[in-house]
Parts: C-alpha cells; sequence; structure tokens
C-alpha cells in the first residue's frame, strides 16, 4: 500500500498539512512505524468491494488530478532469491537479510506467480504515450510491478515511449555498488528483454560532509557508465535532480518533471502529427514554467 499511497498523494490536490499528515508514521505504542496514510487506505479497503475500488474512494476523497490503478487486486507476496541461497520473504525483510547475512539479492519473484493483473492498467499501458519507471526501490518496488502477469507483456507490446528514472544514491541491502546499467540489467533479467527507451540520470553533486554521511550507511552515487549504457540501445537524459531535505537526497521534483516532459514532447510527441496539438501546449507550459 505504501507504493500506491504515493502515488495518490503525489497527485491529490490537498493542503501540505493534509499530505503530512498522511505521510505520517506511528513513533510508539502498537502502530509504531505503521504509516497514517497505510492504515486511511486500509479503512478505505474495509468499506469497499475491491482495493481498487478502495483506490479510487480514496482518490476521490484527496482530490486526485489523475489516476491511480493497482497492477493487480491478488494477494501476493514479494520474495527474493538470495546469491548466497536463502529465500526471504517480504518487501522489508528482504534488504535487511541482504545485509544480515552480507550477501546480495539475485532475483525477486512473487506469490503466486500467476497473479491476474488488472484489466484497467494493462488497457492504461497499451494506450500510453510514455510509461515512467522510477525512482524507488529496484527490487522491492520497481521490478515488482514487471513480475505481474500481463504487464511486462503489455509494456513490451505498447509503442508507448519508456523511460526509467535512475535513483540518486544507491540503496543498502538492494543497490549496493550498483551504477546505472547495473540498475537496467536487473529489469532486463525480470523482464527478459530490454524495454527502457531512455534513462534519466543525475549528474549533480553532494558536499562531502553528506556524501561520508551516507558512505557510513554504506550508500553512495549511482554511478554513469555511459558506454554500456549505449552498448544496449539505451538513451541517456542527464541532469542535476538534487535537492536535500532534512538532510537526505532526494530528486528535486520540478526539475525532474520539466525534464521528463522535454523528453516525451521530443522523442514521442514531436514525432506524431495526431499528438502535434500537445506537444505545442505542453511545450507553452514548459516555456512559462522556466520564465517562473
Amino acid at each position: 500500500p505504501g507504493d500506491i499511497r504515493n502515488c495518490i498523494l503525489a497527485l491529490a490536490d490537498t493542503e501540505p498539512l493534509m499530505e503530512e499528515l498522511l505521510q505520517f508514521r506511528f513513533k510508539e505504542g502498537r502502530l509504531k512505524n505503521q504509516s497514517f496514510g497505510n492504515l486511511f487506505l486500509a479503512a478505505m479497503d474495509g468499506i469497499s468491494n475491491n482495493f481498487e475500488e478502495a483506490v479510487q474512494k480514496m482518490s476521490k476523497v484527496l482530490a486526485v488530478t489523475g489516476k491511480v490503478i493497482p497492477v493487480t487486486l491478488d494477494n501476493v507476496v514479494l520474495k527474493a532469491k538470495m546469491k548466497n541461497g536463502m529465500v526471504i520473504e517480504g518487501e522489508s525483510n528482504i534488504p535487511i537479510a541482504s545485509e544480515e547475512n552480507k550477501t546480495t539479492i539475485d532475483y525477486v519473484f512473487i506469490e503466486p506467480a500467476d497473479a491476474t493483473a488488472v484489466v484497467e492498467a494493462v488497457h492504461a499501458l497499451k494506450e500510453a504515450d510514455a510509461v515512467i519507471l522510477g525512482p524507488g526501490s529496484l527490487y522491492t518496488s520497481v521490478i515488482p510491478n514487471l513480475l505481474v502477469k500481463d504487464i511486462a507483456s503489455s509494456l513490451l507490446k505498447s509503442n508507448a515511449l519508456k523511460l526509467y528514472v535512475s535513483n540518486i544514491m544507491t540503496q543498502p541491502g538492494e543497490t549496493d555498488n550498483y551504477n546505472v546499467s547495473d540498475h537496467i540489467n536487473a529489469i532486463t533479467k525480470h523482464v527478459g528483454k530490454n524495454i527502457i527507451d531512455y534513462v534519466i540520470v543525475n549528474t549533480g553533486e553532494i558536499d562531502k560532509g553528506l556524501e561520508v554521511k551516507y558512505l557510513e550507511s554504506t550508500s553512495k552515487l549511482v554511478e554513469l557508465d555511459e558506454k554500456k549504457l549505449l552498448s544496449k540501445g539505451v538513451g541517456i537524459v542527464k541532469g542535476d535532480f538534487i535537492s536535500i531535505k532534512n538532510g537526505f537526497v532526494r530528486h528535486n521534483s520540478e526539475n525532474l518533471a520539466a525534464i521528463l516532459i522535454q523528453t516525451i514532447m521530443e522523442k514521442k510527441l514531436s514525432l506524431d502529427r495526431k499528438k502535434i496539438i500537445e506537444y505545442f501546449y505542453l511545450s507553452e507550459r514548459l516555456k512559462e514554467n522556466k520564465k517562473r
């Protein structure tokens, strides 16, 4: 539910206080480490016929401007096969086990393996002008969506521009020492074929003090290895997307959104006569935002 919650909040037209409330995690008691937003979504699920309906109801309450669609309604469990042969169950347990046992993730899988994709999600992928994967935890957030039956195959068949937003920092227990091409390799390994047209890569730097802080927790900037990416037929879009929030490295949402829109316009919409009006509309909006 965490990923769904974040998607809803990203599209919600709510006051900052409401967003802060839904992201709040209890620090003590029986609800320790539980997110209020997840509990809210769970409660909505309790009064709905299914999870998809719960997501749509929560979207309505929060005045979401887009549409959030879960990839499946089946009760699936994420598992990881580690390089040392261990099998770990549960999203949050996987990186912890990786660090504690000093091993790395070989691949992840879901049970049941034949979980059915939501029809609307498959249709949305087929009709999309662009599909953006990431940023987010590679093995426990991004790739699991591609493991659901019909999702990966729909992406492969789709004429949409496929973009992958690389994480800025490596994630302990998941992507230790990974460079950008390692992320693409992991996605390809699970799908069976490369599906990424362009990768959005941060080239900004962080100050030494913050870099040392991250190194102490075995995390560092994800390195760009251009030759390997280009040899795979993956285009590269560079930019400084760093934003520091409360001492943590995050993507600058405005800079990232601008480069995504620009890339989609240049690589997709400008080449499609049927989309030319959308291209000019977005182009003008982008110019207006740059003037602000």
